[in-house]
């Protein structure tokens, strides 16, 4: 029993998918999207002499694009990663990079394996569809991760800046100038809407929707309190940042504890695999006195099913919502 090259091929046909649409988003947006940069993207557009409101407008029109169009079926799927990724490439862009990849797929399932033509065209609409969707889900979750790490100093400048005398808006400028995207550029979105009028805590609410971060909202319920019923907004938000600084240590410190137990169930959900493998490597012909019993089958079935749920509980068990 020779394990197929069908699965190794499906598996390179899956990276080559991935890594394309990788390498055409950073040749196309690669020096623009940066999350690395010390000055943000706001900032640098200002400073090539782009006027403030044409830069708010790009800037909107880049963040709501995605969920303008949640009546596309297919783009629903990943709409509301799209938007907190801020993914450059536009609705179509994307939909393009889909069929694209569907067409990478079913060319080289087409070369690679001898599957009937309905398989092929449903394993590759799947590769295409799925690989987009990893990937986006990626990015959303690498840039909401940075906003997290950055929100608890951003609300610290935003107090220092209030207790030294300086409105709330200008205070909200100083933590756009001072900290790098992803949150500068959000910030910066913040206090460009209110200077042209829009009021602050209906932007807050923006932010806090594209990025959906639940620490965003309890600034932006902080913000409107404040507004409506009057207050010491710096003393406020100094206790929210002293909450949230907690919260993430204590997501730091629930992720230390169980990174062992999170380590050790990729182990026992991937050795058998391992095995597996290596049997069919070093001693192709291990199962040939029993593949052809009536039981195997349903027993080999059984078995991936088992490894199934041990994934899935091994996952809860290693994940404390705090």
């Amino acid at each position: 029993m020779i394990i197929s090259p069908t699965l190794i091929i499906y598996a390179l046909i899956i990276v080559a998918v991935l890594l394309l649409v990788e390498g055409v988003y950073l040749m196309a947006f690669g020096k623009s999207i940066s999350l690395n940069k010390r000055v943000n993207r706001r900032l640098e557009l200002l400073q090539k002499g782009v006027r403030r409101e044409d830069v708010l407008e790009q800037l909107r029109k880049e963040g709501s694009q995605h969920a303008n169009v949640r009546g596309i079926p297919l783009y629903s799927l990943l709409e509301r990663n799209a938007q907190r990724a801020n993914i450059a490439f536009s609705p179509r862009q994307l939909l393009l990079m889909m069929a694209v990849g569907a067409a990478l797929a079913f060319g080289g399932l087409t070369l690679g394996t001898a599957t009937g033509l309905g398989v092929r065209v449903v394993a590759s609409a799947v590769i295409g569809i799925g690989a987009i969707y990893f990937w986006v889900a990626q990015k959303a979750k690498k840039r909401i991760k940075m906003a997290e790490e950055q929100l608890s100093d951003a609300v610290e400048l935003i107090v220092r800046a209030l207790r030294v005398g300086h409105p709330f808006i200008s205070a909200v400028q100083t933590a756009a100038r001072e900290v790098p995207d992803p949150l500068g550029t959000e910030f910066g979105i913040v206090a460009d809407e209110a200077a042209y009028g829009r009021n602050v805590v209906d932007s807050l609410r923006d932010m806090s929707e594209r990025l959906g971060m639940q620490d965003l909202r309890f600034l932006t319920v902080a913000v409107s309190i404040q507004q409506t019923s009057g207050g010491n907004l710096a003393e406020v938000l100094d206790g929210l940042s002293k909450v949230i600084r907690a919260r993430f240590r204590l997501f730091r410190r629930v992720s230390a504890i169980t990174a062992e137990p999170r380590w050790s169930g990729v182990f026992l959900s991937g050795f058998p695999l391992v095995i597996l493998l290596g049997i069919q490597v070093f001693a192709p012909h291990y199962f040939d006195t029993v593949k052809d019993t009536p039981a195997f089958i349903p027993t080999a079935l059984v078995v991936l099913g088992l490894l199934g749920i041990n994934v899935v509980f091994m996952k809860i068990m290693t994940t404390i919502r705090v």
